[in-house]
């Protein structure tokens, strides 16, 4: 007989990243008899999120769907792999095989029982008919090209309910993903779309969350003495969009261009151009150097102007009620921050759980270049701290790293609130971590076993992550060897 899961746990995390840790959690869930919710934001705008947004608006479904799938059990694989399957890079060959979708004629559903299949081919006819109704050929259409099947199944289910949680669930209950075991929480609840912004050290803002993290063309706004951080003509004329109707060069309200396009999508007249550009190619490998570091997150409107969304209330109680919150691996900036910095999500950290575990990534990419172990600590410190500064309405503070961490000492003991413990790979191409700096700051550093990759680099040993998080959390087999402190892979 099992018993009734004692613990509850929270993992903050993006989509792909996190994924290759699931089984770690999951392992973790089964050993420390806990239930786990993933909080996830919805602010991805790149992929085929980004033609769905463009089409239908909506939330950044990709990262949601990422681990809704990724958590899909072994035993139900047709269902796995049949939401996990994307469609070809060719727009016409996509839009075909979309077809035999519709008429029941794709291999996908072979193997998949009658029940699911069809009630997973009605909310595609939904979303077909919802396409028809929207697309007027040749200049306005719907690109199926490379379009993940679980991100249009989201969006079909979400138009049909009128609810993204129901969308969720949906997904979740087809694929066998217990619920009451392993939960995902958007980070936000909407059927709106919720960009955000980057500002970086030297004045630059970027928007959107794939031109932050993974650019497909310069992402840069170029400055102007008259456009504050938004778009210039020039920026509008070059974009990848259909052809210009008119060249409107009348400034609009709040400073944003508003040229006229030849067709109508979800994007609302004199919306950031960079903000509907289409983002289908993009690649997550290319690292290609910011021109400073990131100062600051925040939430922009679709007109580039800051605002504070309400998080998700099923977000805050499950952290209010946790016994340890789990900052996993991925984008510090892209997949951590756009959670940590709701109102309340810090105050909620703050005050709840007593374990706060920061599990460092095990090598650099776009947004932390350059950065060293405490500055993604005060990176991820200063998120929380904004969250708790929307709760008095003080002013924002930067959330960028402090080259003098360690000479504020109030800064210091403030750490503890928001991180007890940072659990890392100790080699020369992972970040490096200065534990007499970290023991200052009264967090407990967990050097660990890590392993490389095929593409060089680190990864964590998931036997040893494993057994870290269970030491943390007070339980580990007797059985296991401790693994700790042991590494591979210097050469």
């Amino acid at each position: 007989m099992t018993s009734t899961p004692s613990r509850k746990i929270i993992v903050f995390s993006g989509g792909s990243a996190a994924n290759s840790l699931v089984d770690v959690f999951n392992d973790m869930i089964d050993k420390n008899n806990c239930t786990l919710s993933y909080i996830i934001p919805i602010s991805d705008n790149g992929g085929s999120s980004s033609e769905l947004i463009r089409v239908f608006g909506g939330p950044g479904i990709g990262d949601i769907r990422s681990r809704l799938v990724r958590l899909i059990p072994p035993t139900n694989a047709p269902i796995l792999h049949f939401f996990n399957h994307r469609l070809p890079p060719s727009s016409i060959d996509a839009s075909a095989e979309f077809l035999t979708l519709l008429d029941l004629t794709s291999p996908l559903y072979h193997p998949v029982p009658a029940p699911q299949a069809l009630l997973i081919r009605s909310i595609f006819s939904h979303l077909h008919l919802e396409i028809l109704k929207r697309i007027r050929p040749p200049s306005s259409t719907f690109n199926f090209q490379s379009a993940a099947i679980g991100n249009l199944f989201l969006t079909g289910a979400r138009l049909l309910t009128g609810s993204f949680e129901s969308a969720i669930y949906l997904l979740a209950i087809i694929g066998g993903v217990d619920e009451s075991r392993t939960a995902v929480l958007p980070a936000i609840v909407s059927n709106f779309t919720h960009h955000i912004s980057a500002g970086l050290t030297d004045g630059t803002v970027i928007a959107g969350q794939n031109a932050i993290s993974h650019p497909s063309a310069p992402t840069a706004l170029p400055e102007s003495p008259n456009v504050a951080i938004h778009s210039t003509n020039a920026e509008i004329a070059s974009a990848t969009f259909p052809p210009l109707v008119g060249s409107d060069t009348t400034q609009q309200n709040h400073h944003i261009f508003a040229p006229t396009y030849p067709i109508e999508d979800a994007t609302l007249p004199g919306s950031l151009p960079t903000l509907r550009a289409p983002q289908l190619q993009f690649s997550k490998s290319a690292d290609q150097p910011l021109p400073a570091p990131i100062s600051r997150i925040w939430y922009i409107n679709p007109y580039g102007q800051e605002m504070h969304p309400s998080p998700n209330p099923k977000a805050i109680a499950a952290i209010q009620a946790s016994d340890a919150v789990i900052y996993s691996i991925g984008s510090l900036y892209t997949s951590l921050a756009p959670s940590l910095i709701l109102q309340g999500v810090g105050t909620a950290i703050a005050n709840g759980p007593r374990f706060k575990i920061l599990i460092l990534n095990g090598s650099l990419d776009r947004e932390t270049g350059g950065f060293e172990g405490l500055d993604f600590v005060n990176a991820v410190v200063g998120c929380c701290e904004t969250s708790s500064l929307l709760d008095s309405n003080a002013p924002i503070r930067v959330q960028s790293p402090s080259p003098s961490i360690n000479d504020d000492s109030q800064f210091n003991q403030r750490m503890r609130r928001f991180i007890t413990h940072l659990i890392y790979i100790d080699h020369p191409s992972a970040p490096h971590v200065d534990r007499e700096k970290l023991s200052a700051c009264g967090i407990e550093g967990v050097r660990l076993y890590g392993r490389k990759g095929e593409d060089g680099k680190m990864r964590y040993d998931e036997k040893a992550l494993t057994q870290a998080l269970g030491v943390i959390l007070g339980r580990r087999d007797a059985k296991e060897r401790s693994r700790r402190n042991t590494m591979e892979g210097r050469g």
